[in-house]
């Protein structure tokens, strides 16, 4: 990447970041490393992992925005924060370990296909990992229903830009994670009418 370049920027990540990272200090205080899924800028990576110096923060995302995760984790230098690997939901993921996962705002950008993939990953990620933990971020539906009218606007204007992606029903993400072995522990309101979704494997019988 040019160094000149500016690092590519999201005025959400800096709205939501502190909501998040209190979330994640309470559900990640016990766990040591952490994949993050379609880490975007790679604003949230170097934030959260500045914050918890006690995790190892791996970001990840499809190779072509590899170069601005990479821009804001060197710049940031880290010990705690390794170089970004390439991650595809729907392709062959990359050996990574982890006791916990994270991932904001993606869940709507790809399609069922890619949730589907997502959940399928996150689960043999973490299988036979105790007290292995996915945190989610972003808007959900309810019942079928938006839960405002931004959240509907916002949904038509996915669908506008791509067919595939959408505002998830959290009652058919849920049933994803429990065949991932996951089970839902907290389910936290977050401003702009977004959610933290938080699931735990659950303990072997």
């Amino acid at each position: 990447m040019n160094p000149s370049a500016p690092k590519p920027h999201a005025l959400a990540c800096d709205r939501n970041r502190e909501p998040i990272l209190a979330v994640l200090r309470q559900h990640f205080a016990d766990r040591t490393e952490v994949l993050e899924i379609g880490s975007g800028t790679g604003q949230h990576a170097v934030y959260f992992a500045g914050a918890m110096p006690w995790l190892r923060w791996q970001a990840s995302d499809v190779a072509e925005n590899l170069p601005g995760i990479r821009a804001w984790l060197e710049e940031a230098g880290l010990p705690n924060a390794p170089a970004p690997v390439a991650l595809d939901v729907r392709s062959a993921w990359p050996e990574v370990a982890a006791d916990a996962v994270f991932t904001a705002n993606t869940l709507h950008i790809m399609g069922w296909d890619g949730v589907q993939a997502f959940f399928r990953g996150v689960g043999g990620v973490l299988a036979g990992t105790p007290g292995g933990t996915l945190v989610a971020y972003g808007p959900f539906n309810y019942g079928g229903a938006f839960t405002s009218g931004s959240n509907r606007e916002f949904d038509g204007w996915l669908k506008a830009r791509d067919p595939q992606s959408g505002i998830r029903d959290f009652e058919a993400v849920d049933a994803l994670a429990r065949e991932a072995g996951l089970h839902l522990v907290e389910d936290v309101a977050m401003p702009a009418n977004n959610r933290c979704l938080v699931w735990r494997m659950q303990a072997e019988r």
